[in-house]
Parts: C-alpha cells; structure tokens; sequence
C-alpha cells in the first residue's frame, strides 16, 4: 500500500495516462509537475487549460495562474477576476509553467484536502501576518 497524498495520486494518474485520470496535454502536464510548487498544488485539467487549485475537492479555490495549450505553444492567463488576464503567449510548456510558478502568491502552499474556501480553523488560505496553524499534506 502507497502512502500518497491525494494530490500526489492525481498527478502520478494523470502523467501515467491512467484511464480514471482526467487528461490534459501531456507536454503541458510533465512540465507543470517537473515544477515543485505546481506540483504540491491540486492540479485539473479541462477544456484544454491546465488549471491548479489549493484544495482537493469542488468547488476550486479558482484564484490561481494557468495554462491553455499544448506541446507547440501555451498561454498562461491570470485567475479570472484579474487583470490583465494574459500574462504569456507563444510559450513551450515549461515557459508557461515557469511563469505559473513566477506568478503564484507568496502564500500558497500545498494543496490541503476539502473544498474551498478553507474552514476558518484549518489555517488554510490564511492572510500573510495571521496566526496560521502548520498544515501537512492528507494522505
């Protein structure tokens, strides 16, 4: 038996092909988990875009960069109340991945398990100065 966070299980089962795995472009996938701090985050990929969340379960947090493309080029665009949206165009991958990564806010940690937004207690998603509680990943 495997001792995987949920979040470690999604991406090996995504980067494996695995058929219950949902599929995104796989050159966009390999160079979003060759980053270490998309990889801690909660990743789901839809509609062509590489999305990344700071919780594991619906609804997303929704509040973070990510890309649309595939191996020839990406976009990287920016959560959707933000402005301007498009932070990057004509990117390889691990460009796009890369100005994920440049682009995250200093708080983000690894995904916790649960919906968004985080229960008042799990310190999860706290403002920068508030007393946070240390989180370690669910297995």
């Amino acid at each position: 038996m495997t001792d995987e966070t949920v979040v470690e299980k999604t991406w090996r089962l995504m980067l494996e092909g695995h058929p219950t795995a949902r599929q995104g472009e796989p050159a966009v996938t390999a160079a979003a988990h060759a980053e270490p701090r998309l990889r801690a985050l909660f990743p789901f990929p839809s509609h062509g875009a590489l999305t990344f969340h700071r919780n594991t379960h619906f609804p997303w947090s929704n509040d973070l960069p990510f890309i649309v493309g595939d191996a020839r080029s990406c976009t990287v665009y920016a959560p959707l109340r933000e402005s301007p949206r498009v932070l990057g165009e004509s990117l390889t991958p691990a460009e796009a991945a890369a100005l994920v990564v440049a682009h995250l806010p200093d708080d983000c940690g690894p995904a916790y398990e649960g919906p968004w937004p985080p229960a008042p207690e799990s310190g999860a998603g706290a403002r920068p100065g508030a007393q946070e509680e240390p989180r370690r990943p669910v297995r």
